[in-house]
């Protein structure tokens, strides 16, 4: 029988490797920039055209290659970092395996000239997949400059998987930020064909951070440092009161390499324990430096995951580091001084005026009255009766259709639990035979439940979970209809300035943004000016609601699979249901019922939480009985 196993060729074995190392036009942007760190570059430019589908340009005033070198850095594993295997565990630079460029050669358009200093004149070099197709010399500045034309042009199922421009871009940003991070001393700069994005000079690491993220990062930044004989921690970490409900901005750097931990991630999140809102991440860029011999980097072709042979010895002294700089710098979150506190019952007894309570003077200063413990229980007590007055449950008219918030949908099937509401002609009646025409049999606790009576006991609604459903429902159905929300004009336009990957983001979803109700047009640089915004938002919360939803839709598209109108839907349903704490009047409890029961799934919000929940006369019973 003839023999079947045989050598690939190198163009084939070359397109296998670049697919795990080249995923995207980041992944060889991440590789170049990296090389010109690894060449000593003090200037390192960047150009992009098409998010790096057409071009990737890097431009450094590096070492630079000789002609022989210049060849050789596009042969499989030929690599100037390292000889032996023992250099593994003494590493310094970026790169070491000798797979990037022969992987990008093999599926793009290269052309790189370089030249040393030492040098007259320097050489070009052309190759296509993997294939040269000229070297000569030519006259070229000191330093390397090497432009990566139509990445993944011969391999056009790859090409199909990338996402649009927009996406990429924000990638390649992506990357671009995590090398500047990490070498504050190199200027950088970052050009989209002929936009300017970053102009980055170099620095100190707090003036990089500033540059990337802008002026506001100011306010947050503490210094965070912690150094042991095993291993020293340096960088930033951020206040509290600024984390953000996504992971975007979390940098770990070990030995001046990005890295990704969520063992390390914890480290920071356990000094920040009890601090943050459920859901939130703070901002840091910490830096880690350790004996090489001590860490195995060589894991994953990217270079993100690495080992550490002592992994508790550096979670402890980074967490420690954390702890310390929130101590130092007092990074406590702020007291929410709008909120109701019973100061009387704060404040401590005497011992010697067992029967006196004090209280707090205009001036600031204690006094203490007698009887004035029984004076506060009593008024305590009458506390818990306040709404329960009959006038409280006056029956007044429902609200009309027209002037409810939401338009109602097709009315669905309704299961609660033990009991079963099924659809009927007017959703009305549905709810009139669960509640009863009265407007007196529903509750509302704290502005954040809702009780209501029903045949077999209570009816619990979560208050923020039915406006989230509601509200998904609305704007789910414009997407998908392609209608546009009612916009209201803003008196005066709000300017908001993002950072060029939310800028990017924007971009992408502009035309979805503008369905929700959402009028906005660019004012140069990554800059807008939202000039409207859907009705049924107050002026007051416009800022706040369209940046939060920036990052609910950045948080859903990194945890869920979600095209990008559930994506939108679902973000603006969150953050516009996270505002809805507000006291309401009994017939707007009512419409809010209403509204609930004629949604597509009235018992969950969009994410699979229960808005509502049926409680048993006889469960009732049993929490009397304990």
């Amino acid at each position: 029988m003839q023999d079947i196993i045989h050598l690939l060729p190198d163009s084939i074995a070359n397109q296998i490797a670049a697919g795990e190392v080249v995923q995207r036009p980041a992944s060889a942007v991440k590789e170049l920039l990296e090389n010109a760190i690894d060449a000593k570059a003090t200037i390192i430019q960047l150009i992009v055209r098409e998010a790096g589908k057409s071009l990737i340009q890097v431009i450094d005033n590096g070492t630079g290659m000789s002609e022989t070198d210049a060849r050789m850095c596009f042969e499989r594993h030929a690599t100037s970092k390292i000889k032996r295997s023992e250099d593994l565990y003494t590493l310094t630079t970026m790169g070491f395996r000798g797979e990037a460029m022969a992987s990008i050669a093999a599926i793009a358009q290269v052309e790189m000239r370089t030249r040393r200093q030492t040098d007259e004149i320097g050489f070009l070099l052309k190759i296509e997949a993997s294939d040269i197709k000229a070297h000569e010399p030519v006259q070229t500045p000191i330093g390397t400059n090497i432009q990566v034309k139509n990445l993944f042009y011969n391999v056009p199922a790859r090409r199909n998987f990338l996402k649009s421009n927009p996406v990429e871009m924000k990638h390649i940003i992506d990357e671009f930020q995590r090398v500047a991070l990490a070498n504050p001393g190199v200027g950088f700069s970052l050009y989209n064909v002929d936009e300017e994005v970053y102009i980055l000079p170099a620095g100190r690491l707090s003036k990089r951070i500033i540059d990337l993220f802008g002026k506001n990062y100011q306010q947050q930044m503490a210094p965070c440092n912690e150094a042991t004989d095993f291993l020293k921690v340096s960088g930033y970490i951020g206040k509290p009161d600024f984390a953000k409900k996504t992971k975007a901005e979390q940098f770990f750097f070990v030995n001046g390499r990005y890295i990704r931990s969520g063992y390390l991630h914890h480290a920071v999140m356990t000094a920040f324990a009890g601090m943050l809102e459920e859901g939130s991440h703070p901002f840091y860029v910490l830096f880690l430096e350790i004996d090489p011999s001590r860490i195995d980097i060589n894991v994953h072709p990217t270079k993100t995951e690495i080992k550490f042979d002592d992994e508790r010895s550096v979670y402890a002294v980074v967490s420690a580091a954390c702890r310390k700089a929130m101590n130092q710098y007092n990074l406590n979150p702020s007291i929410d001084f709008e909120s109701e506190l019973n100061v009387d019952f704060m404040m401590p007894t005497k011992q010697s005026q067992p029967d006196s309570l004090p209280k707090l003077n205009v001036d600031g200063r204690q006094h203490f009255e007698g009887g004035a413990m029984q004076k506060a229980n009593l008024g305590n007590w009458q506390k818990l009766y306040e709404g329960f007055e009959p006038k409280a449950f006056e029956k007044n008219e429902r609200i009309s259709q027209a002037d409810m918030i939401f338009k109602s949908k097709a009315v669905h099937e309704v299961n609660l639990e033990s009991e079963t509401i099924k659809s009927k002609a007017n959703r009305q009646e549905n709810v009139e035979e669960l509640l009863g025409t009265e407007a007196n049999n529903t509750l509302q606790i704290h502005n954040q439940y809702i009780l209501a009576q029903v045949k077999s006991g209570l009816l619990l609604i979560d208050q923020k979970g039915a406006y989230e459903r509601i509200v998904f429902d609305k704007y789910k159905g414009l997407l998908d209809s392609n209608h546009k929300a009612a916009s209201q004009q803003l008196l005066f336009p709000i300017t908001l300035t993002l950072n060029p990957a939310d800028h990017h983001l924007i971009h992408e979803i502009e035309g979805e943004i503008a369905s929700l109700g959402y009028t906005f047009s660019p004012i140069g640089g990554n800059s807008i000016i939202i000039n409207g915004i859907p009705s049924d938002i107050l002026d007051e919360n416009a800022k706040d609601i369209f940046e939060s939803l920036l990052e609910q839709f950045k948080q859903n598209q990194t945890e869920l699979k979600l095209d990008k109108k559930e994506n939108l839907a679902r973000s603006m349903a969150k953050r516009v249901a996270a505002r809805q704490t507000n006291k309401l009047h009994s017939t707007e409890i009512h419409a809010l019922i209403d509204q609930l029961f004629g949604s597509s799934n009235s018992q969950f919000t969009p994410s699979g939480e229960p808005t509502m929940r049926i409680i048993s006369l006889e469960k009732l019973g049993s929490l009397l009985k304990g």
